[in-house]
Parts: C-alpha cells; sequence; structure tokens
C-alpha cells in the first residue's frame, strides 16, 4: 500500500509539473498570436506560470479540507527556491553576478513581501482579511511591474552597441519581433486543454496520495509537504535558473527566484485563503517559518553585494540539508 501511493504521489506530481509546463507554453503563444505585447505576456503568464503548480496544490488541498498544505507549500517552496535552487545555480555558474542594482527596491521588496508574510502566520492562521491584503500587495507588484521604467537596460545596449547604426538595427529587430506574431495550430489549443487537465487531476490525486502517506508513515502532513511537494513543485524553478546559471545569465537566475518567493507569500497563500481559514501545523511553525525568515536574510545580503560565489552557494545547500535533518529528526 505504502509503494501504491509512492508512486501515486510521484505521478501526480510529474502530472502537475507537466500540465504547468504545457499550459504556460500554449497560453503564451496563444496571448502573443492574439496580439498582447511580448511585454504584457512575460508579466502575467510567464512570470506566474513557474510558481503555478504551487498553486493549484494549495487551492487543491483547500478544498479537499488539508489547510496546513497551503502555508506548508508556499514556505517550503520559498526555502527551496533560496537554498536549493540558488545554491545549486552557483555551484553550477560558479559565480551569480546580477550587474543591475538591486538595493533600490527589488531586494526592499522582497524584504516587506517576507516581513508581511511572518506577520501573517504569526497566529499560525491565515484569515479572509490577511488574505485579501496579501492579493492587493501582490496587484501593487504588479502594477510597479508593469509601469516601472528601468533604464540600466538601455546603457547596457549602448555600451554593447557603440555606433549609431547598431543602436538603430537593434531597435529596428526589437520592433520587429514585437509586431511578429506566431501563427496557431490545433497543437496549441490540444496543448492548452491537456494542461488545464494535467493541473486537474495532478492535484487532485497529489493530495490525496498526501494524507494517505502522511497517515500511513505517522508524519504530519506540513512535513511532507514542506519537503516532497515543495521540492516538486519548485521544479520549474530549478530547471529554469539553473540553466540560466550554466549560460552565465545570472539576472534570469535570481530575477527567477524573486519573482517566485513573492508569488508564494502572497497569491500561494492569499488566493487559497479566501475559500476557507487557514492553518499553519507545529513543526511548519517551528521549523519552517525562522528557516524562511534566515533563508531570505542571507539571500538580501548576497544581493546587496550583487554576487553570489560557488562557496556561498554551497553554504546554502549545507543549510538546506540541515532543514531537512531537522524537519525528519534525523540529527
Amino acid at each position: 500500500m505504502l509503494i501504491l501511493w509512492i508512486v501515486i504521489f510521484i505521478i501526480s506530481l510529474i502530472a502537475l509539473v507537466k500540465g504547468s509546463d504545457w499550459l504556460i507554453s500554449s497560453a503564451e503563444k496563444i496571448g502573443l498570436a492574439l496580439g498582447f505585447s511580448p511585454f504584457i505576456v512575460g508579466v502575467t503568464i510567464v512570470s506566474i506560470g513557474t510558481s503555478f503548480p504551487e498553486l493549484i496544490s494549495s487551492l487543491a488541498a483547500t478544498f479537499k479540507g488539508v489547510t496546513e498544505v497551503v502555508a506548508a507549500n508556499a514556505i517550503g517552496s520559498n526555502i527551496a527556491n533560496i537554498l536549493l535552487i540558488v545554491g545549486i545555480s552557483a555551484v553550477i555558474g560558479r559565480r551569480l553576478v546580477v550587474t543591475k542594482s538591486l538595493i533600490d527596491l527589488d531586494l526592499p521588496l522582497l524584504a516587506i513581501a517576507t516581513v508581511l508574510f511572518l506577520g501573517v502566520v504569526w497566529d499560525k492562521k491565515i484569515t479572509f482579511g490577511e488574505s485579501l491584503l496579501m492579493l492587493a500587495t501582490y496587484m501593487v507588484y504588479l502594477l510597479y511591474t508593469a509601469f516601472h521604467k528601468d533604464t540600466e537596460d538601455t546603457d547596457e545596449i549602448y555600451e554593447v552597441l557603440p555606433s549609431r547604426r547598431e543602436r538603430r538595427e537593434h531597435i529596428a529587430v526589437q520592433k520587429k519581433e514585437t509586431l511578429v506574431r506566431p501563427k496557431l495550430s490545433s497543437k496549441d489549443f490540444i496543448m492548452l486543454i491537456l494542461g488545464i487537465i494535467g493541473l486537474f487531476f495532478g492535484a487532485k490525486y497529489l493530495i490525496e496520495a498526501l494524507v494517505k502517506l502522511s497517515e500511513i508513515l505517522n508524519v504530519a502532513t506540513g512535513v511532507i509537504t514542506i519537503t516532497a511537494v515543495a521540492f516538486g513543485t519548485s521544479l520549474p524553478e530549478l530547471l529554469v535558473s539553473a540553466k540560466a546559471a550554466f549560460q552565465k545569465k545570472s539576472e534570469i537566475s535570481l530575477g527567477n527566484i524573486f519573482g517566485s518567493n513573492i508569488f508564494n507569500a502572497f497569491v500561494v497563500i492569499g488566493f487559497p485563503g479566501l475559500f476557507s481559514l487557514l492553518s499553519v501545523d507545529n513543526q511548519t511553525f517551528a521549523i519552517g517559518v525562522p528557516t524562511m525568515a534566515f533563508a531570505t536574510f542571507l539571500f538580501i545580503i548576497s544581493g546587496i553585494s550583487r554576487r553570489i560565489h560557488i562557496w556561498e552557494g554551497l553554504f546554502y545547500l549545507s543549510i538546506y540539508i540541515l532543514f531537512i535533518a531537522k524537519l525528519f529528526n534525523w540529527f
């Protein structure tokens, strides 16, 4: 029986992550074909896409009445994003360097999001009003993303393309890429439908398997969620960040973590909280919450220096191993 539910858990997790991938890729192409700008598609569909598995699994848990899964999922994903994914990315890339100054707005936004999140979970429950507050705060973050103009990108282009002719050609290519709409085929709509089906059944059976495994192993559902589910639903972020680090695109690798963690803190908890009072189990509160706060603090310190070396990455991974060990009382 244990083996059966482990297999169901793994298959459901794969279906959830793969369904999210199909849904986002097809929705992105359909959005561009309908005339939405690449920027708007990026801000909405792509930026939210890598965190979609966390949101869907949290909603499924809420409707099943397993409300402690929601906070454990968000907290575990944020911990994995920083300690595991940034750690692995730093080891793969040997050094992550960000040219953009993060101290002006990005790091304060992450710090504010974390402080607000900690204040919400401090009493071990998340109410309807707190959920509304978190969703409203995320809307402010989206508006900032949509309307904030970053002049540093232009400066970098002028440094790389010094001649006036090259600059004009670069701008012309950008405009051409913006105006070209991809052609849709029946495959895009089939992938969209398959993605939705994968998300629905993946989330449904993932939560069922999670509850059964917690009963069989006599382990709190929050512990399995904050480790196995959080790791599984963070796989899209891991793949994106690790690939970007390998290609020496550190901004993408770290920027992905910024957006995902803010989405997890506000939406993954805020949206399910509209439908039910959410609870935070004891181990998630005692171990998960302090670890997330400490990991975010380390990430902010690294962000100020705008570089994360391989040794810092190994240090991050060591803390993540300690976190897992404490949850399961290994040592």
